[in-house]
């Protein structure tokens, strides 16, 4: 069974007395393992397919499943359930919480869900060794660089071992080597830990990581290429 499946989206959106359909018609399947890579200029409708893809947007018509379910069946508290257990997110932003240090930034997600306190610094301090930050563990973000500000966002959405990570320009702030660092890094954990990850990108480098490659043009896929072997 496929982690997400959409079926026929289209999404639109009114802007004054016009209808700027932003996607049109995309199907798509992620099985569990994935490592997907979406492409196109700005304005094609990257940013809106992942918002839909998790849960934060619902689209115009067609179907969204995730993990069989018709998320169209689901009420408002059970898709942000699906968002807090089951998807992790990663900003381009980082989206860090400014006086938290770097292990509650990573833990927060857990207190949210109701996760035990020893549990919670289990899986804690078991991420922050995973994503090379054991050195910085109590720092604050304003203390860190870019690329560690990012590993610790990368850290936050894998948490709570959700089935599926989505990550929205994740290396947009960073400068190119800092941003291939990242990239590395979550391809090391999509292999070694079997994280699902599905990501935008404007990084040409992309094509060394990612296994497929949808490349997205006014809201419509234009291609599909695949890249690296699984």
């Amino acid at each position: 069974m496929p982690v997400l499946k959409i079926e026929d989206i289209h999404k639109d959106y009114l802007l004054g007395k016009s209808v700027i359909h932003a996607l049109k018609g995309l199907s798509l399947s992620v099985e569990k393992g994935d490592f997907i890579s979406v492409v196109g200029p700005s304005g094609c409708g990257k940013t809106t397919l992942l918002n839909i893809l998790g849960c934060i947007d619902k689209p115009s018509s067609g179907r969204v499943y995730f993990r069989g379910e018709d998320l169209s069946k689901m009420t408002d508290n059970q898709e942000a359930d699906i968002r807090l257990r089951e998807i992790g997110f990663i900003f381009q932003s980082f989206n860090l919480v400014p006086v938290l240090s770097c292990s509650e930034n990573i833990e927060f997600p857990l207190i949210l869900a109701g996760v035990p306190k020893k549990e919670r610094r289990r899986r804690t301090a078991r991420l922050v060794e995973i994503v090379g930050l054991a050195d910085f563990a109590e720092h604050k973000p304003d203390e860190l660089s870019g690329g560690q500000r990012q590993r610790v966002a990368i850290a936050r959405a894998l948490v709570n071992n959700p089935s599926l990570v989505i990550a929205d320009e994740p290396t947009a702030n960073l400068d190119s080597e800092t941003g291939n660092s990242i990239l590395e890094t979550m391809n090391r954990l999509n292999r070694e830990e079997k994280v699902t990850f599905i990501f935008s990108t404007h990084n040409p480098e992309i094509m060394q990581y990612a296994r497929t490659i949808i490349h997205l043009k006014d809201g419509a896929v234009t291609r599909v290429d695949q890249g690296v072997p699984a």
